[in-house]
């Protein structure tokens, strides 16, 4: 049977975007360095700014002329998932606007584009976070073995959400809207958290039962560091600004959660890369093919840079600050590889094909 094929643009194209600009918004908060790689991480922003106003186009046009494209990518059990990636999309730019905006840009200017990026990612971030799930549960038919890491993207922008949102506290003068909005932030990371957890229960329990496809699927098993790398850095970032707005009780309480939850959970994203590392070196043993997947090496590791930066931070211990260094030259690394991919891939035409009906993906352990 060949499957029918049409080009067109899907949500997963954001990630490139937010695997772009989480590059910029980790490599001035890196430890040690940071300050020297201020003007290649404005040349990234600005890279990674210009994606997201070509596929923002890109995409609005599609869905104007041929909103058909949309509702059948809504319907398909996987293709759907990624529609929680234009706000992350949107909420990494907000933050590297945040950053590196002022060079370009009156204060005012500046504030004012963050502040609509970060309010537009974060409520069409609640809408993919709830409708997403809730069309998984109600009209999406999956397989009992499924649960892939896609599943984590429309639960995970709420907490981008929240790291991003730390930025912004230092910007708002009323104290009560700043305490307000903090704990609005904190709310947000415990959305994503708890149903972060899990889908990341559901998809070691699909390992263990029916083992990995050994299909391009396999690199969204690197999307698991995304939830628990941001969530590192939101409880690092929002510590740190609580101390700035809260009473000292509380305020402490909140900075100390950057170690008290940071730390074991910097060690379970350890434990999943090794996991994740050995899963992919044997697909690509397998002659796993190269698609739009491959984005997820991206975001998911830069926000371990940054999380394990705010752990540095926090410790003041050279061990993590060396640590950040290193995992921002994976980083690096990872985005060339899916860069390079990428590029052949619309040489050839061959990433913007996309089957007009999706088969379902069968895991099978290695006999």
């Amino acid at each position: 049977m060949t499957l029918q094929m049409q080009k067109e643009i899907g949500p997963n194209w954001f990630a490139s975007v937010m695997g772009t600009g989480i590059i910029a918004n980790a490599a001035v908060g890196l430890p040690i360095i940071g300050n020297q790689l201020t003007l290649g991480a404005t040349i990234v922003w600005l890279l990674a700014s210009f994606f997201l106003v070509i596929l923002c186009c890109t995409k609005c046009w599609q869905t104007i002329t041929k909103p058909h494209i949309i509702r059948r990518q809504l319907n398909d059990p996987v293709m759907a998932q990624f529609f929680g990636a234009p706000p992350m999309a949107l909420l990494t730019v907000a933050g590297g606007t945040l950053l590196f905006g002022h060079q370009f840009m009156p204060n005012n200017i500046m504030l004012i584009l963050a502040w609509s990026l970060w309010i537009v990612g974060t409520l069409t971030g609640l809408l993919s976070a709830v409708f997403i799930p809730y069309r998984l549960f109600t009209r999406l038919v999956v397989r009992d073995d499924g649960a892939f890491g896609g599943w984590l993207m429309p639960v995970v922008p709420p907490m981008v959400s929240a790291a991003i949102g730390a930025m912004f506290i230092p910007h708002i003068k009323d104290v009560a809207m700043q305490q307000t909005f903090l704990y609005l932030c904190y709310a947000m990371f415990g959305m994503s958290l708890m149903a972060g957890f899990i889908i990341i229960t559901l998809i070691w329990s699909r390992l263990a039962h029916a083992g990995t496809s050994g299909s391009a699927r396999v690199p969204t098993l690197w999307i698991v560091l995304g939830p628990l790398g941001q969530s590192i850095t939101a409880a690092g970032a929002l510590g740190a600004v609580a101390l700035l707005v809260l009473d000292n009780g509380i305020a402490q309480a909140f900075n100390a959660m950057a170690l008290v939850y940071g730390m074991p959970v910097w060690g379970f994203a350890l434990l999943w890369s090794w996991v994740a590392t050995l899963l992919t070196i044997n697909a690509l043993k397998k002659k796993m093919p190269f698609a739009l997947t491959w984005w997820a090496f991206t975001f998911p590791i830069g926000t371990c840079v940054t999380g394990t930066s705010q752990l540095a931070l926090h410790t003041q211990l050279v061990f993590f600050e060396y640590a950040a260094i290193l995992l921002f030259v994976v980083l690096i690394v990872a985005w060339f590889v899916a860069a390079i991919g990428t590029a052949k891939g619309l040489k050839h035409g061959t990433l913007l094909l996309i089957p007009l009906e999706s088969t379902p993906i069968i895991s099978k352990k290695d006999q």
